[in-house]
């Protein structure tokens, strides 16, 4: 019986969808970002448009990042609790 601690399995699970949370933040802060790269690029902007669209996709990135970490991470946990 081990009183309410978690298994050597459950830690695991616990690291490895903490990992894919991180990753897939960063994979999607990337991807925005570099859609913002792109359209620069595609509309030939320079100077503050250039800097205002780049700054722009930086923003919406990290947000992007930090809502898909925070999704994964509370839907772990809603999955955990559940015994599933």
């Amino acid at each position: 019986m081990d009183m309410g601690r978690e298994s050597r399995w459950e830690k695991d699970a616990v690291t490895v969808e903490i990992v894919f949370a991180l990753v897939t933040a960063a994979a999607l802060a990337g991807v925005v970002f570099a859609v913002a790269l792109g359209l620069t690029y595609l509309l030939d902007l320079s100077g503050e448009a250039s800097r205002g669209v780049l700054t722009g996709g930086a923003v919406v990135g990290a947000v992007a990042g930090v809502w898909r970490l925070v999704r994964v991470l509370r839907r772990f946990d809603v999955a955990r609790r559940g015994g599933r």
